[in-house]
């Protein structure tokens, strides 16, 4: 397999929920480019429809917003897939005058929400939930200030509080065990919305001024990039570049660890978009080397765990990734899955605890993977079947069109 060409990803599908929702709480009408044309940011978009946002279709073209005062009397919001959209709005619907139902698809609604309501609770919403997950019904309204510190280092955590504290009105403060992605403090500071970080916490003060409408641009995804450059590493020639990709620091561990792994992956081209870095990346096949993942690594590079063991099971040696439990509770029992799908390709790959542990081979990958509809597994073994020799089936495709649509051609004109 060669690596040709110049590709460039969707746009930032964390960014583009993000601003989605700021844009339908400003005052006037925004522009959103580059924006993620995916299922779940479809979701945000037709959640804030149902509050009253005047959204325009989410289109490769762009997105019009005209914001509101959003509302919620009775509304059953559906947040299909997204578990980004049903966290971030609940956090947006605590500091509003409204009673909402949010619920979503059978993946979504075995997700755990508690995260979130817990800390919304203590700022004053009222929330009515059975068990840990969707359905649930919110009440807004007046909020008390929070400091708050986080069992995990999660940005929907933090996210949803920020936005609760928007909308309510009132101050938080938040800690983490560890730094978490930071779009949303990046777009508040972008819009000039009270925030700054001192000794290690995240502090938002409200003003008295209303957002101010935006056009913004959304960079390139570093976890869709991510399955690319994937790609690339384990081409036999070539040299793929991949435009216009997100580079937050917050974002990018998985290209630290690939570093680590004996991969060169070029960052050209650096500038800023809307307050995010930007750069191009220039990546082409390499020897890799087995190596750990830190506990404290897993929040830049959660996304990318999938990408990465796949890789591992590619590389000399062993890979070990450590605290990655989380990925129980994604789309699908992601950790366990990686482990069943890399052993039914003939690789080794075994879950002790909450850590990861694979072993390279130099066989080529032959089996069938169950995705459970999850498009990060889809993504990742598809980049294994690129392998000289493989014989990689996938039980379904699909899926890819939650945070890639156009992966699959990408893949074939980049490495067909």
């Amino acid at each position: 397999m060669i690596a040709r060409g110049v590709v460039r990803p969707p746009g930032d599908k964390s960014i583009s929920h993000r601003v989605l929702m700021l844009a339908a709480l400003a005052h006037g009408k925004s522009e959103i480019n580059g924006i993620l044309t995916g299922d779940d940011v479809k979701s945000t978009a037709r959640v804030l429809r149902q509050l009253g946002a005047d959204v325009s279709p989410v289109r490769d073209t762009g997105v019009k917003v005209s914001g509101a005062m959003l509302r919620a009397r009775g509304a059953r919001l559906h947040c299909g897939n997204s578990g980004t959209t049903a966290r971030l709005i609940l956090g947006v619907l605590a500091g509003l005058r409204a009673t909402a139902t949010l619920t979503g698809d059978s993946s979504l609604r075995r997700r755990p929400m508690r995260r979130v309501t817990e800390p919304l609770r203590q700022m004053g919403a009222v929330i009515k939930e059975k068990g840990d997950g969707l359905p649930l019904t919110i009440r807004g309204g007046e909020l008390r200030g929070l400091t708050y510190t986080s069992p995990v280092a999660s940005a929907q955590v933090k996210s949803a509080i920020l936005l609760a504290g928007l909308t309510g009105g009132v101050p938080v403060t938040i800690r983490e065990p560890y730094r978490s992605r930071d779009h949303t403090e990046r777009l508040f500071a972008h819009l000039g919305l009270g925030i700054h970080e001192r000794d290690g916490a995240i502090r938002y003060q409200p003003s008295t001024a209303s957002i101010p409408s935006f056009t913004i641009s959304v960079p390139g995804d570093p976890s869709s990039a991510a399955f690319l450059v994937g790609a690339a590493l384990l081409a036999q020639d070539g040299e793929l570049t991949i435009e216009n990709v997100g580079v937050n620091p917050t974002r990018i561990g998985f290209l630290i660890v690939l570093e680590r792994m004996g991969a060169h992956v070029h960052r050209v081209n650096l500038r800023d978009q809307g307050g995010e870095p930007v750069a191009d990346l220039i990546a082409m096949p390499a020897s890799l080397t087995g190596t750990h993942v830190t506990a404290d690594e897993i929040p830049t590079l959660v996304d990318e765990v999938p990408l990465l063991a796949v890789l591992a099971s590619r590389a000399r040696g062993e890979t070990v990734f450590r605290e990655v439990g989380e990925l129980r509770v994604k789309e699908s029992n992601r950790l366990e899955l990686i482990a069943a799908n890399l052993r039914a390709v003939g690789a080794n790959a075994e879950v002790h605890g909450n850590d990861l542990h694979v072993e390279g081979t130099a066989q080529p990958p032959r089996g069938t993977i169950e995705t459970a509809k999850d498009h990060r597994l889809t993504m990742a073994f598809a980049v294994l079947g690129t392998v000289a020799g493989a014989q990689v089936k996938l039980s379904e495709r699909k899926s890819v069109a939650i945070s890639y649509p156009g992966f699959f051609r990408d893949l074939r004109r980049c490495f067909g």
